[in-house]
C-alpha cells in the first residue's frame, strides 16, 4: 500500500525518456519518478526508497529528495508565501506544502517559522499543515514512557515555567526552567529523558539525567538482560567497551558503576568470563 506523505519502497516497473515508473499498486497504479531524480544505479524490479506527494498539476508523484518532515510528524518551517489559498511553507521540495486558513491559530507571516503538524487532508488527499498541534497531541495514553527513557524533543512553546516540549511526535512534556542550562530556541530538536510522569498525566523531561537516575536505568536494565538470558551474561568489568556500547548503549565506566550497585546489593555475582544473577 503507497502512504502518501510519507517515504515508500516501490519497485521499478518501466524506463521511459523522462523517467522511471514506479509500482503503485492497484489504487494509484504506475507512479512517476522524473527523470532528474533516476538514481545512477538500477535496474527494473528493482525497489527504490522514495517519497510520495502530489506535483503542481495534482498528480502522485515520486521524488528521491528527503522532506524536512513527512505525514503524522511536527516540523518547525518558513513561510514563503500567502495568497487566497493559505500560506505556504518551505518543506524541502520543489512543491511548498500548504497551510490552510482553517488549520491557522493566527495569520502567518511571510519569513517566519511555525511549528506545525503534518496531515493528510480528508478531502484531497494531500499532505497539509496545521498550526493547530494541540490536536495531534495525545494526553491519555502514557504507558509507552518510564522514568529515565531517553526520548525525541522540540521546542513548541516558551511559558513561565519552562518549554513546552513535543514527545517523539506523539506527546508533550515541560521542560522546567531549571533544567534548561541553555536558551532552548523556538522549534529545536533535542535529544531528552522523562523525568516524571505525574499523577495529574503531564509528563515533565529534562536533558541530562543525574548520574543516580542513570545508573538506575542500567541495573534496571542489566538485570532485565539477565532474567531473559538464563541469568547470565558473558559480559564484565572487563569486556570491551564496544561489546559493553553495543549491549546497553552506555559506557564501560557507567556500566562498572551498575555493576558494583548490583554486587553491593547482592543482586548478581562477578564471574571470570561473566555475570550471573543470585536467586
Amino acid at each position: 500500500m503507497v502512504l502518501i506523505g510519507k517515504t515508500n519502497s516501490l519497485r521499478i516497473v518501466k524506463e521511459v525518456d523522462f523517467g522511471l515508473y514506479l509500482d503503485g499498486g492497484e489504487e494509484h497504479g504506475e507512479i512517476l519518478l522524473p527523470l532528474r531524480y533516476v538514481p545512477k544505479n538500477y535496474a527494473i524490479d528493482d525497489n527504490i526508497d522514495v517519497f510520495i506527494y502530489f506535483d503542481s498539476e495534482n498528480r502522485i508523484i515520486a521524488t528521491t529528495d528527503t522532506p524536512h518532515a513527512q505525514v503524522g510528524e511536527f516540523a518547525f518551517l518558513e513561510v514563503v508565501d500567502v495568497n487566497n489559498t493559505g500560506a505556504f511553507m518551505d518543506w524541502g521540495l520543489m512543491k511548498d506544502l500548504l497551510l490552510p486558513y482553517d488549520e491557522q491559530t493566527h495569520r502567518p507571516e511571510v519569513g517566519t517559522s511555525y511549528v506545525v503538524y503534518i496531515l493528510q487532508d480528508g478531502t484531497t488527499g494531500r499532505p497539509i499543515a496545521s498550526m493547530k498541534i494541540r490536536d495531534f497531541l495525545d494526553d491519555e495514553t502514557l504507558d509507552e514512557f518510564k522514568v529515565g527513557q531517553e526520548v525525541e524533543l522540540m521546542s513548541a512553546n516558551k511559558t513561565d515555567l519552562g518549554y513546552q516540549m513535543i514527545i517523539n511526535n506523539t506527546h508533550v512534556g515541560l521542560l522546567h526552567q531549571h533544567e534548561a542550562i541553555r536558551t532552548i530556541k523556538h522549534g529545536e530538536k533535542l535529544q531528552g529523558f522523562i523525568q516524571n510522569v505525574r499523577e495529574d498525566r503531564k509528563i515533565d523531561v529534562c536533558l541530562h539525567l543525574k548520574p543516580s537516575e542513570k545508573t538506575d536505568e542500567i541495573t534496571d536494565l542489566i538485570l532485565y538482560k539477565l532474567k531473559t538470558n538464563a541469568g547470565y551474561l558473558e559480559l564484565h568489568d572487563k569486556s570491551d567497551p564496544k561489546d559493553i556500547q553495543k549491549a546497553f548503549g552506555v559506557s564501560k565506566g557507567m556500566f562498572k558503576k551498575a555493576l558494583g550497585s548490583l554486587y553491593k546489593q547482592k543482586k548478581i555475582s562477578l564471574e571470570v568470563n561473566g555475570i550471573r544473577l543470585l536467586p
